[in-house]
C-alpha cells in the first residue's frame, strides 16, 4: 500500500460558467453553480491529491460524500475547492473538503475515496455487465 500522509492537501479552481450552473429556476440571473458540480469539483480535487501518491495501476474512487452546499456562486465568479487528507485506513482515505467562492464559504463537509486497482475494478466490472 502507498503512503498517503495526514494533512496533506490540495486546492483547485473553477471558474463558474453555463456549462456548470443550474438552469431550471428560468430567470437569466439566478444561474450560478449547480450541486451536483460542486460536488464534482471537492471529489475532482480529493482524487487529484493521492493519484500522484499511488502506486502505478492504481486510482481511487468516491464511496462516501457528506456535504453541506451552503452559499450560491453566480456564473462568472472563481471558485477555490480545498481538500485534505485527514486519515487513511487500510485503502480508504478520508478527506475534509470545502469550497469558497469570491465572496464566502460555499461548501464544506467529509470525502472518502477507495483505492483500486484499475485492472482488477474493470475485471469486476465487466462482469457484471453480463
Amino acid at each position: 500500500m502507498p503512503t498517503i500522509p495526514e494533512g496533506v492537501k490540495r486546492e483547485e479552481k473553477l471558474v463558474v460558467t453555463e456549462a456548470v450552473a443550474i438552469s431550471f429556476l428560468g430567470a437569466d440571473g439566478a444561474r450560478v453553480l449547480s450541486t451536483p458540480n460542486m460536488i464534482l469539483g471537492l471529489e475532482h480535487t480529493c482524487r487529484s491529491l493521492v493519484l500522484p501518491l499511488l502506486d502505478p495501476g492504481y486510482d481511487t474512487v468516491g464511496t462516501h460524500v457528506n456535504v453541506s452546499h451552503l452559499a450560491a456562486t453566480p456564473v462568472g465568479m472563481t471558485v477555490t475547492f480545498r481538500s485534505e487528507v485527514t486519515s487513511v485506513e487500510d485503502r480508504r482515505v478520508n478527506f475534509k473538503v470545502e469550497a469558497f467562492d469570491e465572496k464566502e464559504k460555499i461548501a464544506e463537509g467529509t470525502h472518502q475515496r477507495f483505492i483500486v486497482n484499475v485492472a482488477r475494478f474493470t475485471e469486476r466490472i465487466r462482469e457484471k455487465a453480463k
